[in-house]
């Protein structure tokens, strides 16, 4: 009887087992490749000549221009600082655990908070209306309804990526290797490049591709922040939201391929890193 018993429980999992994988597959199939077949089909549905003069219209390029000038900046100021939080989090004897828990908090925050309050928040600190913002338009550097803008809304979501991609390396080497270079005198400088970083690139190139991917489709946060001004504050994600809101589809399926294309490619690229990472820790 138990052997029966168990025969029936073990097919009822394994039928199971087989329901779920085909539902994950399904809502896989509706939600990501029905879309983005669609897209592919929409962008040459006028022919590869309509897909290239959707590329080439100036507002297009522009949104291009801004894109990657984002990305740039963004990603080189999360890694550096990113870096640096990390390290301090982790390495920083000199705070105490309340202040370390609420640092941890705060970085966290962009995951509890919306993109585009974290953009309102941006405004009401500085807008044109405040003092701070009145401050640096008076010295010719706006920040809302400017580039500035646009690259802190998206420091601002994007941030917490490289930290969190970081921390949990430096918790499991642990600071043996790092105090044995000091002992042997070694220069801090030195013993981050030669000891610390090491151990950590991998973290840190997958941080890079996260934000970089996160950079590339941030749209909630921009678009409070930067009013979405045709050849001015326009990025890709924007300009695709300008296209359908002005019925102008084949257009949008254009630009919305260019990004597609750009996150599939950063996916292989993550999956890489993630390899990568996983081969180095274990090795440690």
């Amino acid at each position: 009887m138990s052997t029966t018993s168990s025969t029936l429980t073990s097919k009822k999992s394994s039928t199971s087992s087989k329901i779920l994988i085909f539902i994950t597959y399904f809502v896989f199939l509706v939600l990501l490749i029905v879309p983005l077949v669609q897209i592919v089909i929409g962008a040459f549905d006028h022919g590869v000549q309509s897909l290239f003069q959707a590329l080439i219209r100036p507002e297009a390029l522009h949104a291009m221009w801004i894109t990657l000038s984002v990305v740039v900046v963004v990603t080189l100021l999360n890694t550096l600082f990113g870096i640096l939080t990390a390290i301090m989090l982790v390495r920083g004897q000199w705070l105490n655990s309340k202040v370390r828990h609420f640092l941890n908090s705060m970085i966290d925050l962009p995951f509890a908070v919306s993109p585009v309050i974290g953009g309102f928040m941006i405004m009401l600190l500085l807008g044109p209306q405040t003092v701070m913002g009145a401050f640096f338009s008076d010295l010719g550097m706006p920040i809302v309804y400017a580039f500035p803008g646009m690259v802190l809304a998206t420091l601002f979501v994007t941030f917490p990526l490289m930290v969190r991609e970081i921390v949990p390396v430096l918790q499991e080497i642990g600071t043996q290797q790092e105090e044995a270079a000091s002992m042997l005198g070694a220069y801090s400088w030195t013993t981050f490049w030669k000891v610390t970083w090491p151990s950590i690139r991998w973290g840190v190139t997958y941080g890079v591709v996260l934000t970089v991917a996160r950079s590339l489709g941030e749209f909630g946060a921009v678009l409070v922040v930067s009013g979405n001004i045709m050849n001015k504050t326009q990025t890709l994600t924007t300009l695709v939201y300008q296209d359908v809101d002005n019925f102008n589809i084949a257009s949008a399926n254009s630009v919305a391929l260019v990004l597609a294309v750009c996150s599939i490619t950063l996916l292989l690229v993550m999956e890489w890193a993630k390899r990568r990472k996983g081969v180095h820790t274990h090795a440690h």
